[in-house]
């Protein structure tokens, strides 16, 4: 465990950016993981540990600056920038939308005649939930044309990436922290499309005993979220460093224990894009997809009070019973919940391709999520130990499977 945590540690460090694009994040953390599974022994499956490819990606890594009347706000506590969001440097009279713009014709009519283009529009999340019905296109299309957006939360922030950027500068400001009385705001993002950013996948393998071209893989996510300005970036400690040092945990195990099988690591990129770097991996697999017996993707995995969810447990009775037969037997885990396909995580392309697959996540404990507040020092990493006998035994059972 001491080892996990300076994983963790390290991961998460201000060094690393948030493992975004901004300042090379990214990159940096894959050089740390492949000198970790150099460290560890694994086999490279190419000519190095790395898988490339590229992504498009909108960042901010220069100034993010917003001031509601003469109060300057906090990035990362009072408010994020949408993930979209261009450049701009401005001061703009506010304008508060009321839910009246949905139900009365007057006020619809007053709103859509509006010169909108030098104005920053704020609404809460009421009047969110009702833009999104499929009568408000119109609304919509009108709201594409302010300048500035301000979204109210009532209570939490939650980042998120874009492979692009749109025309309108949106904010995301929590509730108590924006004073109704508001008359103008003033902002400045620098942010930086970067075109075709090379990525990286981090692979390795632990050569099979008996069949070494069939394989297990185990596969976590290592970027985050990056940045926001020069200073502040998310840290990303359950999401998914937490992921990344089981992954490193069982690979110190299976290069002391070698399987029937070959088992393969992957530390993939850009998940927080879009599962963009295992969906390439599947467009472009290093070894035949038919060759994977079984894959299992680990995130979130720092708690564990309420047990772990296992996504595909539905689709994969079989294994889902070998599993649940395990935890059983051992009580490693107080519950394992089942769920069916989600395109939520790294396992997703592989099972439309038709890899049978689970995704663990643990459950309980801190909810800190895509936000500045994921670090380490408040992961609890209540049942890392357990949750990673739990995999081991789980593996070694998925060959005795395989042997039927």
């Amino acid at each position: 465990m001491q080892r996990v945590r300076q994983y963790l540690d390290t991961l998460c460090a201000a060094g690393l950016h948030g493992r975004g694009a901004a300042f090379d994040g990214q990159k940096n953390a894959a050089g740390y993981l492949s000198n970790r599974f150099r460290e560890i022994g694994l086999l490279p499956i190419s000519n190095n540990y790395f898988q490339n490819f590229n992504y498009d990606i909108n960042t901010f890594s220069g100034t993010i600056f917003l001031q509601t009347n003469n109060t300057t706000l906090v990035p990362g506590k009072d408010y994020i920038v949408e993930s979209a969001s261009p450049s701009g440097k401005e001061t703009f009279k506010t304008i508060l939308l009321d839910t009246l713009v949905f139900s009365s014709k007057k006020y619809q009519k007053k709103f859509l005649a509006l010169d909108i283009k030098k104005t920053a529009l704020v609404y809460d999340e009421l009047f969110e939930r009702k833009l999104k019905k499929d009568s408000t296109k119109h609304i919509e299309k009108k709201l594409e044309k302010a300048s500035c957006i301000i979204k109210l939360k009532d209570k939490k922030l939650t980042m998120g990436l874009s492979g692009e950027q749109k025309k309108t500068v949106v904010f995301e400001v929590l509730k108590d922290k924006f004073n109704a009385k508001t008359k103008t705001i003033s902002y400045e993002i620098n942010a930086e499309l970067i075109k075709k950013y090379k990525a990286q996948n981090v692979i390795g393998y632990v050569k099979g005993a008996v069949v070494p071209d069939s394989f297990l893989f185990i596969t976590a996510h290592y970027d985050h979220l990056g940045t926001l300005g020069s200073s502040i970036f998310f840290p990303g400690a359950n999401d998914n460093a937490s992921g990344v040092s089981m992954l490193l945990e069982l690979a110190w195990y299976f290069k002391e224990h070698p399987q029937r099988y070959s088992i393969v690591f992957i530390a993939f990129g850009a998940e927080e894009a879009g599962l963009l770097g295992s969906k390439y991996f599947t467009e472009n697999p290093l070894v035949p997809l038919a060759k994977i017996r079984f894959l299992v993707n680990l995130d979130l995995m720092g708690t564990g009070g309420d047990g772990m969810m296992v996504v595909n447990g539905s689709v994969f009775p079989k294994e889902f019973l070998l599993l649940t037969k395990i935890n059983d037997e051992k009580i490693h885990l107080t519950n394992l919940k089942k769920r069916g396909k989600a395109a939520n995580s790294d396992h997703y392309y592989f099972s439309e391709k038709g890899v049978p697959a689970f995704f663990f996540y643990t459950l309980g404990g801190v909810t800190a999520y895509h936000d500045i507040f994921d670090i380490p020092e408040t992961l609890p990493l209540t049942k890392f130990k357990e949750a990673h006998n739990l995999i081991i035994e789980f593996i070694a059972g998925l060959t005795k499977l395989g042997e039927k």
